[in-house]
């Protein structure tokens, strides 16, 4: 079953007014861009202990774009990336997946069945099974028991794997274990293992670190090759590394967006230089 077919009921529904385009009606569970953002946050506010994480976050990211989010310790950006995950509900505020898709009304597993892909930091992949085997648990498939043990990947399938191989630059390491990557290639993976989800959105927090240059210098072309079939969202510190992906750049500071601009105009911003890079 297609996991976007999870909310397609057949339920007709009015998209939402986000950006004053005329409003039309789509399928529920169809992921609507027609205004031309996949992504909405709007006046999202989320407190801890009276803590203001989020203050009234306004964030669009446009289908097929690559935005990176930077800002200091303390911003907002995991926040952000919890609540569009769902696992983290704002107190106040909205956020849309496409025009129809309220993030704050689903669970975190209907929002990674719909196309919304997370790779944390530290990366999270089976260390005993092979960079092929790895790639193969994470696709889209029947995962009760009866399947699991007795199925077999058809030709597909396996062009899938092989396809994604290729996109994350594994190929010559399929059959190595996961435990015997260098730390880049297990990150790589990761990623790997997202794609094999097909996600329209791929949110990945400060993929980087711990890399060699040369692994860095790979990152940077694939991130840059994912964007344009989907969205890329990174959070990252290392400003070299921004520039040498960012086509457009958003600070963020104290919960909210404190600048918004290629990387030039960002790091020229009087505020931006002020709260984050110094000068």
């Amino acid at each position: 079953m297609n996991p976007l077919k999870l909310f397609g009921t057949g339920r007709r529904e009015q998209s939402r007014d986000t950006v004053g385009a005329q409003r039309h009606t789509v399928i529920s569970g169809e992921v609507d861009v027609s205004h031309g953002p996949i992504l909405y946050l709007e006046n999202v506010t989320v407190s801890f202990d009276g803590f203001k994480a989020l203050n009234e976050l306004t964030l669009y990211i446009d289908d097929g774009e690559l935005r990176c989010i930077i800002g200091p310790n303390g911003a907002g950006k995991t926040t952000m990336m919890d609540v569009i995950t769902g696992k983290t509900r704002p107190d106040s505020g909205t956020a849309f997946f496409g025009q129809t898709m309220d993030l704050t009304r689903m669970s975190e597993y209907e929002i990674a069945s719909v196309g919304i892909g997370r790779k944390f930091q530290k990366p999270t992949v089976f260390p005993r099974h092979t960079v092929f085997e790895n790639l193969e648990l994470a696709m889209r498939a029947d995962k009760r028991v009866w399947p699991s043990l007795w199925g077999r990947l058809d030709g597909q399938q396996r062009d899938r794997i092989t396809e994604v191989l290729e996109t994350v630059m594994l190929t010559g390491q399929q059959a190595l274990r996961a435990a015997e990557l260098s730390h880049g290639q297990k990150q790589w993976l990761e990623i790997g293992m997202l794609l094999m989800q097909d996600p329209r959105v791929l949110l990945v927090d400060e993929p980087i670190a711990g890399m060699t240059h040369q692994e860095t210098e790979r990152t940077a072309e694939l991130l840059t090759g994912l964007a344009g079939s989907r969205s890329v969202v990174v959070v990252e510190h290392d400003m070299a590394f921004v520039r040498s992906i960012a086509r457009k750049v958003t600070v963020l500071h104290e919960g909210h967006v404190l600048a918004e601009g290629n990387m030039d105009e960002v790091q020229n911003h009087p505020a931006v230089i002020e709260v984050y890079l110094g000068g």
